[in-house]
């Protein structure tokens, strides 16, 4: 008896349509538990989208380190000294760290998270602002959208120019008004605004960050008082290297330019973006495998029913099976065709809920476009789902193997008796 010859086909279609509610009903389970492995995926591989954009493309091979107290005494000095980062320490970390592509010195008016008043005209507000050189772009993009972003000759001319958020025009520039080449005072001094830049990042870190003012380092220092002092360093690394490793050779460097014990690398802090990326997706692999395995268990429920439901076929098909064995049909027929029935329903129903789980992501995709913070382009993978439907079928044929052992078992004699 060939497997997929017509008459075994259409004996499976009058088989499953007899009782179609019944057949519905136990497809369903199977269809919702693929579907909720879809869902459940898309949903985190659009958070997992959608932080990442809103993280702004800043360089994944980025990291800062700036000055904290020393814990051990060291070459005459006592613990808890506090000391400031310099300038050139910038350079020596960019020659003595291979790994290290680019250095960027970096300080804030009123310390770390603090703001300057900054006015213009009559009207005044309180924003962040940052001296920086102009390769600071290269950890942290800005797209220009008005004027330019500042360039080495500001810094060696020490020039009193700034580049401003895109919400620092809104909120001290009426609208028209021409803000390249115009002026702001920063804390009592002059500056020209030679240009605007919007923040790529998304929701709420790009609200922020559209509200800063970026001054070139040297003229900062020379307007504030800020001597050769900075706040912290921004650093580019190698993208194959190690960010822990790195850390710690760019520490030990700064540890021997500031006399500071090289076991107390406490003194200097850091934090990488290399981390916080491996962080990230630690987690969302984490919420994958878990929604994978939550997806499986209502797969093997749905698969479950399909074989609770294949039992009460056979019992109803008592009769039918005995005549099948008195007129000559083997064990292995039987079970072929019970199997074959519970595999039919059971992909059939995956099927389904394949197309309603690929359906459903991509209507919220096109609902919501980029438009929602932390969420962007819910997908699946397109071997999870060949996965999904592999275990999907290795339990259409377990969901109908107790079936039709169940169905070999009937006597022949027995089962013409049964009403």
């Amino acid at each position: 008896m060939k497997l997929f010859d017509a008459d075994r086909w259409a004996e499976i279609w009058s088989t499953l349509g007899k009782n179609r509610t019944r057949t519905i009903l136990t497809g369903f389970g199977v269809a919702w538990g693929i579907a909720l492995l879809i869902i459940m995926l898309g949903s985190g591989k659009g958070l997992e989208n959608g932080i990442t954009r809103d993280m702004g493309g800043r360089a994944s091979n980025s990291m800062v380190v700036w000055s904290q107290r020393t814990s051990i005494p060291y070459k005459g000095y006592q613990r808890g000294r506090w000391f400031s980062l310099k300038t050139e320490d910038a350079q020596i970390v960019t020659e003595r760290v291979p790994e290290v592509l680019l250095t960027s010195p970096r300080t804030q008016l009123g310390g770390y998270r603090g703001n300057a008043n900054v006015v213009h005209n009559e009207t005044a507000g309180e924003f962040p602002v940052f001296g920086d050189i102009p390769e600071y772009r290269q950890i942290e993009p800005q797209m220009v959208i008005e004027g330019r972003w500042m360039n080495q000759t500001d810094i060696v001319e020490q020039r009193k120019i700034c580049v401003i958020g895109k919400r620092v025009k809104q909120m001290l520039f009426n609208e028209g008004e021409e803000v390249v080449g115009n002026h702001v005072v920063i804390n009592g001094v002059y500056f020209t605004v030679v240009g605007v830049f919007e923040s790529p990042k998304r929701g709420d870190r790009g609200d922020q960050d559209n509200l800063n003012i970026h001054l070139p380092l040297s003229t900062y220092q020379i307007a504030y008082n800020g001597g050769d002092r900075v706040s912290w360093m921004g650093i580019l690394m190698d993208p194959n290297a190690n960010d822990e490793v790195v850390q710690r050779k760019v520490k030990t460097v700064l540890a021997d330019v500031h006399s500071v014990h090289p076991q107390d690398l406490g003194a200097f802090g850091s934090w990488s973006m290399q981390g916080e990326f491996e962080n990230i997706r630690g987690l969302f692999t984490g919420i994958s495998a878990l929604s994978f395995i939550v997806s499986i268990f209502s797969l093997l429920a749905g698969a479950i029913g399909v074989s609770n439901i294949m039992l009460v076929v056979v019992k109803e098909r008592t009769k039918e099976l005995g005549i099948r064995r008195a007129v000559g049909a083997t064990p292995s027929q039987i079970v072929v065709q019970i199997m074959s029935e519970a595999l039919v329903l059971t992909v059939i129903a995956g099927c389904i809920g394949v197309l309603f789980g690929t359906w459903l992501m991509e209507g919220i995709d096109t609902l919501i476009g980029e438009s929602v913070d932390n969420f962007l382009h819910p997908t699946v993978q397109v071997g999870v789902i060949l996965i999904a439907m592999g275990v999907l079928t290795v339990f259409g044929i377990i969901a109908g193997l107790l079936p039709a052992y169940r169905a070999v078992q009937v006597k022949p004699v027995e089962a013409l008796r049964a009403e």
